[in-house]
């Protein structure tokens, strides 16, 4: 019978021993590295709009002189879903950069705006806007009793802080249709809330304290 010389056998003795070594450094050293180059998941930022400014004015019948005057901005909150959610808002440039900062509050303490589309999303209509609880500013009309038509105001989750009619207008609908307004739900307006401070300071009235309604998601200049 043919033998094995006996460095053979020391070397191949050698060679299961270094493999079954739970010790063995290049062992771990490669663990390590797989760990270490592991991609990490991150949510990301959801695009609620991206129109450009001709996209967000299509269909307008606002003049020249007041489209000359509007800012199309992207602002960033805190969605229902929880998540952070990008998107625009059309407004008069007088206000851009007070709407830019009142989101910035909006977002840090994390106060939720369902969604901010330009209302051309909705064909330019205010009721659909509204029941989708759209955020926004800009929407021609009747310049001498809105203040949207020349993006001085804007609406903050308006199905959250619905539109109800004072005594003596009884014979108005509250809007949105369907709408409750509820103080416990994060988004909704109330006398006291923080936020209210932030469009006091910058000079911005408060839809509640109209004469005839209070219209809690509405915030003018």
């Amino acid at each position: 019978m043919y033998r094995f010389p006996a460095i053979t056998w020391v070397g191949f003795i050698l060679i299961i021993l270094s493999s079954c070594n739970p010790n063995n450094k290049q062992t771990t050293k490669t663990i390590e590295t797989k760990k270490a180059t592991k991609p990490i998941k991150r949510d990301s930022e959801i695009i609620d709009c991206n129109y450009t400014f001709d996209q967000a004015i299509t269909g307008t019948k606002a003049p020249k002189e007041i489209i000359d005057n509007l800012d199309l901005i992207s602002v960033k909150y805190i969605s229902t879903d929880g998540k952070i959610h990008k998107g625009q808002i059309l407004t008069n440039k007088e206000i851009s950069s007070d709407i830019k900062a009142i989101f910035d509050t909006l977002l840090s303490r994390k106060f939720v705006v369902e969604r901010a589309v330009p209302i051309v999303k909705y064909d330019w209509n205010d009721d659909e806007s509204m029941q989708k609880n759209n955020s926004y500013s800009f929407c021609y009309r009747n310049v001498s009793f809105s203040k949207h038509a020349t993006g001085m105001a804007i609406d903050i989750n308006p199905y959250f802080n619905p539109v109800c009619w004072k005594k003596g207008y009884k014979n108005r609908i509250n809007k949105p249709i369907g709408a409750e307004r509820d103080t416990t739900v994060n988004g909704t307006f109330y006398s006291s809330h923080p936020v209210l401070k932030e469009f006091r300071k910058f000079g911005f009235f408060w839809g509640h304290n109209f004469k005839s309604k209070f219209d809690d998601h509405h915030f003018e200049k």
